[in-house]
């Protein structure tokens, strides 16, 4: 057993090692590092429909998964209209062209989703000849991608999403990890990501004490859902995942499971921000609300609401869009297209500016700037500083659900239909 201890945390060593900000190959939501960053240069900072666009592939049905990339190829779900028939498609990264086109579930009764979210919603994660996929509740799946061949599926892992699923999956070692957080049960579980076979599972552990908003009893419903991705740090060289739930922050040991610690937030529920690290310190949204964002201190035991939480932000925090770091400075777009720039080890404002538009995709940065992609088609590109800086504005024809992908010294951009490669 500590033999087997000791290999499992070698192995979650190396995928840590792994983390840096690879210009080639971006391979889970938010890419290398979880958290939006590219050491990619040479990327375009202006764009259209007729300019550095290298190739434009329709992308069938619906689906706001983000492309994944993996040398030559690029990966993303996607699903019909009604939600009955669910697909994993892969693109040729040099040309454009559709390599695999699978219908990977039939789902005869699909649960309800609102207009916002769509039936392929989580991204996918991908590694050296394996594309993992999930569309939550409806399955989950492993895929050789060389073939598109099918290693594995999981179609047991059945909860209530209420209004979607939108969690995306994460390795670590020789697990696959995905949150489940639905109205009815909330639970965290690991796969061995060679067989699909469970690993860990662990629920969630904050009271919900059964309110509605109204202080009316709640047992299935928004107050319990969640739509975040775990994000694997390394605090004092130990590896540590940080994972939301509804009306919580957790963090858990990701090879076993085990509750570290937790905070708390009543005010606040159905989280879908993944969180940003920097300086020592977690950043993370407390979801739909009266949203703030919290800098958290990690550490501790039990639960350190009160003694671990070093700032709080309550003005314009988004509740899709995920945050930034860079350096000494957060960023982050409201929902509603209020960008800010806060001081990360204090919390200050230092500056704010509207750009307008709604936005549910997460900036990615590289080279000193920042890309918002909004819900209508603009992208707005600023400098990443202590003073707003706008570099440019550019526009496709339709809009971004889902967040943009770096590889080599191109963007990948997924809008409602299209998915463009944008290179100079």
């Amino acid at each position: 057993m500590m033999m087997k201890r000791f290999s499992s945390v070698l192995a979650s060593a190396a995928v840590l090692t792994q983390l840096s900000f690879a210009a080639d190959n971006w391979p889970q939501f938010r890419g290398p590092d979880g958290q939006g960053h590219s050491d990619a240069t040479g990327l375009p900072l202006t764009w259209s429909e007729t300019q550095n666009i290298k190739w434009k592939t329709p992308i069938h049905g619906k689906g706001w998964s983000s492309p994944v990339v993996w040398g030559n190829q690029i990966w993303m779900t996607t699903a019909t209209e009604d939600a009955k028939q669910l697909f994993v498609v892969c693109v040729d990264r040099d040309t454009g062209k559709i390599l695999h086109d699978t219908k990977l579930f039939d789902v005869e009764t699909p649960q309800f989703i609102i207009k916002l979210n769509s039936p392929a919603s989580p991204t996918p994660v991908i590694e050296e000849g394996r594309v993992y996929v999930t569309f939550g509740a409806p399955g989950t799946a492993c895929l050789d991608t060389a073939t598109g061949k099918v290693l594995w599926q999981r179609r047991d892992l059945q909860i209530n999403h209420v209004r979607g699923a939108g969690s995306s999956p994460i390795l670590f070692g020789n697990l696959f990890i995905v949150n489940f957080d639905g109205g009815d049960f909330q639970f965290v579980i690991a796969l061995d990501k060679n067989t699909g076979k469970t690993v860990w599972k662990t629920n969630r552990s904050v009271d919900f004490k059964d309110l509605d908003k109204e202080g009316k009893p709640e047992k299935e419903g928004d107050l319990r859902k969640g739509f975040t991705t775990p994000l694997i740090a390394s605090f004092g060289g130990t590896p540590i995942m940080i994972d939301p739930g509804s009306r919580a922050f957790y963090a858990y040991d990701p090879l076993t499971g085990k509750e570290l610690w937790r905070t708390e937030d009543y005010k606040n529920h159905s989280v879908a921000v993944r969180v940003s690290v920097g300086n020592g310190l977690i950043y993370a949204c407390t979801g739909m609300g009266k949203a703030s964002v919290w800098a958290i201190r990690p550490g501790g035991h039990g639960v350190v609401t009160e003694t671990h939480v070093v700032w709080k932000a309550p003005r314009n925090v988004p509740t899709m869009p995920s945050p930034i770091v860079i350096g000494d400075l957060l960023f982050m777009v409201s929902d509603n297209g209020i960008i800010t720039c806060l001081d990360a080890k204090t919390g200050a404002v230092m500056w704010e500016q509207k750009v307008g538009g709604d936005f549910s995709a997460s900036p990615i940065s590289a080279e000193g700037r920042i890309y918002f992609f909004d819900r209508d088609s603009k992208a707005t590109v600023i400098q990443a500083g202590r003073e707003f800086k706008l570099l440019a504005e550019n526009k496709l024809d339709d809009g971004c659900m889902a967040s943009a992908a770096v590889s080599g010294k191109a963007l990948f951009v997924r809008t409602r239909t299209v998915l463009y490669r944008i290179e100079k």
